[in-house]
């Protein structure tokens, strides 16, 4: 498996540094104030901390994927992605293509709402543990005696807030988001996330992938509400394979699980500076990230 070379930072002449997130670099072309450039680095975070390593390919699957649901689920709401060509935005980004080709896109500024619209097909995670402790998931109550890892009745929807690098997100229930947005854009927002995520689970089935949670983004382009970020990639999304799936106990992911499991081992606290990844450990989080493309979109990673 041949593999690109990393990049965990990006520093671009002619384009105007705006943010670094945990993966994305966010940059404005001079002169433009319509849209905006996203580039996803391979940087990874774990515990909400930024490691030293890089993980090859990472951030070209991340925008790979996110290309392949925008393009998919465009009929249930607009997106703001505009390219993923380098060779299609303007001559300020082009120029650095080398550099940005397959990690990069082009997209619309928007007005992003200070939310995230999470949403839970099974019990896992902060959800399960949640459940264990109150029989409720962000409190919505479930039915007694779920396990690990099943199905749940319904999806539910569990917004949080949006927390700032190095930060957690805090889950937050319906009427505290509708305080954030309004009562109509809280409903609307939540309507259209489990739109989203039962298409892409019905999706996502059909190539014996299951589809376990996931978080989107919004924001309003020209008042309209548009999905933004990133859409359904392997970071903030849980994919199970569909074929090992085994409901009361955890279930391997395609995803940075190595890097949490190995960092769990470690003996490390959690807290800055983290300890350098072994490569067998980066190899292993390629593997997953390239896998979940392939199984989703049926091509090998370019």
């Amino acid at each position: 498996m041949s593999t690109s070379p990393v990049v965990t930072r990006t520093d671009l002449a002619g384009l105007e540094l705006l943010g670094r997130g945990k993966v994305r670099d966010l940059y404005r072309i001079p002169g433009d104030d319509e849209r905006l450039v996203i580039v996803t680095t391979d940087r990874i975070s774990a515990f909400d901390v930024i490691l030293p390593n890089g993980i090859p390919d990472k951030g070209r699957v991340l925008t790979a994927v996110s290309e392949f649901w925008f393009r998919k689920l465009a009929s249930v709401v607009p997106n703001h992605l505009i390219t993923a060509n380098v060779d299609e935005m303007p001559e300020a980004v082009r120029r650095h293509a080398d550099v940005l080709r397959g990690r990069t896109m082009l997209v619309k500024k928007c007005e992003a709402f200070a939310v995230e619209c999470v949403v839970r097909g099974y019990l896992a995670g902060s959800g399960l543990k949640d459940y264990r402790a109150t029989g409720r998931v962000c409190g919505i109550p479930l039915p007694a005696g779920l396990r690990e890892s099943d199905r749940l009745p319904y999806p539910v929807f569990t917004p949080s807030t949006k927390a700032d690098v190095g930060e957690h997100d805090e889950n937050i229930d319906f009427g505290r988001m509708a305080k954030i947005v309004g009562t109509d854009t809280a409903a609307k927002l939540r309507d259209v996330t489990l739109e989203l995520f039962q298409k892409a689970g019905d999706f996502a089935e059909s190539r014996g992938v299951i589809l376990c949670d996931t978080k989107f983004e919004f924001g309003t382009v020209g008042g309209q509400i548009t999905l933004i970020d990133e859409a359904l990639t392997p970071d903030s999304s849980r994919y199970w394979d569909a074929k090992m799936y085994e409901p009361g106990k955890s279930q391997p992911s395609f995803d940075k699980q190595p890097v949490r499991d190995w960092l769990e081992a470690s003996g490390w606290g959690k807290k800055p500076p983290a300890p350098e990844l072994p490569p067998e450990v980066v190899r292993e989080t390629t593997s997953r990230y390239r896998e979940i493309y392939k199984r989703l979109t049926g091509q090998d990673l370019r």
